[in-house]
């Protein structure tokens, strides 16, 4: 019964190799294990936090597909569908699905309806396997969930490590986040890092066109970075953030230049936030919350390359880290064209198994 805290995985910087190890996608998701004990269903997030009202339709399938009792780890998935295009998976769907108004809840869950994909299996009927190794694990929920039509899903596994490189080089195309490897005598260890993940890594110089001030006071918080596109416009791309404090002071002079004449110099002074062909800072959104949007225009020369792992549309995935100023750099030459953009791949088809061996 719940809570039961997801296990974790930690990052390496490729695929690792070990006798027995099985390689799995990592999907971009909502991780969840699914508590079923008859009508009664849970879906249950890392930190003790619920899912369940916020995924009827989910529910609805856990209760037609699943076997009676059992608890299972997988993950919760958007896969958006537009017309002339591949499906992919949309992190930025699945995360208005979480929502106050019940209402909402409902027409979202007709609207974006989410997909469970299944990787481990706690128990079934009266079995705890937590203590069993991985290897037995997957075989019963291969055994358990052999009957499931989408959007419930068994994951793709291989236990080859060549399959696997070929799988992290091309399923980032569908909206996948990388490679899990499991070892094959791995109990489920709740909240410890027992398995690995290989997620994409890469550079990418971008302009600095302002910052925001830290929550504890008068030193930096973010960076706001930029990219141009094709037509010269200064598009807002995300943030890098983590700074030790000292270096956070030392930012405040190092930038200080540069505040100057920034009003007329900087693109995105007077543009509304809302305005959806110039992204700008400011914009509201769900994660928002309480956190002050304010933020203090710079006139945009510095030119800083950073560390992202995917692009979630026209900005980055998440926080950016800094690696480095480039003063080699003019600013009008950091473009969208430098960005590494994976192939388009149909992710109906991965979790159909074309992937599979």
């Amino acid at each position: 019964m719940p809570p039961i805290e997801p296990m974790l995985a930690k990052s390496v910087p490729e695929v690792p190799v070990a006798e027995g190890m099985s390689y799995e996608p990592k999907w971009d998701g909502f991780r969840c294990i699914v508590f079923r004990d008859g009508d009664e269903v849970e879906l249950a997030s890392r930190g003790g936090k619920s899912l369940t009202r916020y995924f009827p339709e989910v529910i609805e399938q856990v209760k037609a597909q699943l076997p009676e009792r059992l608890a299972v780890d997988g993950e919760l998935v958007v896969i958006k569908r537009v017309e002339d295009g591949l499906p992919r998976l949309d992190f930025d769907l699945l995360g208005q699905r979480i929502h106050p108004a019940v209402s909402r809840v409902r027409m979202l869950a007709a609207a974006t309806p989410a997909s469970f994909i299944a990787f481990d299996l706690l128990a079934i009927g009266d079995d705890d396997l937590t203590s069993r190794p991985f290897r037995e694990r997957r075989a019963r929920l291969a055994e358990a969930l052999s009957a499931v039509v989408p959007p419930v899903h068994l994951t793709p596994v291989t236990t080859d490590p060549a399959r696997a490189r070929e799988w992290f080089a091309s399923l980032e195309g569908a909206g996948l986040d990388g490679i899990v490897a499991k070892p094959a005598d791995a109990g489920y260890e709740p909240n410890k890092r027992v398995m690995f993940k290989v997620k994409h890594a890469r550079t990418a110089d971008v302009v600095v066109a302002g910052f925001r001030w830290h929550k504890s006071g008068d030193v930096v918080g973010s960076l706001l970075l930029g990219l141009h596109d094709a037509a010269g416009l200064l598009h807002h791309v995300g943030v890098c953030a983590s700074f030790p404090m000292a270096r956070r002071a030392e930012l405040v002079e190092e930038l200080a230049p540069y505040r100057e004449g920034a009003e007329a110099a900087n693109p995105w002074v007077g543009v509304d936030p809302a305005n959806e062909t110039h992204r700008v800072p400011g914009a509201v959104s769900r994660w928002t919350g309480t956190k002050s949007l304010d933020w203090v225009p710079l006139r945009p020369e510095l030119v800083v390359e950073v560390g992202y792992e995917a692009m979630e549309g026209e900005r980055f995935r998440h926080t950016a880290q800094f690696k480095r100023w480039r003063p080699d750099r003019e600013p009008a030459s950091c473009g969208y064209e430098q960005l590494e953009r994976p192939l388009r791949l149909d992710v109906d088809a991965v979790l159909a198994g074309a992937v599979d061996e």
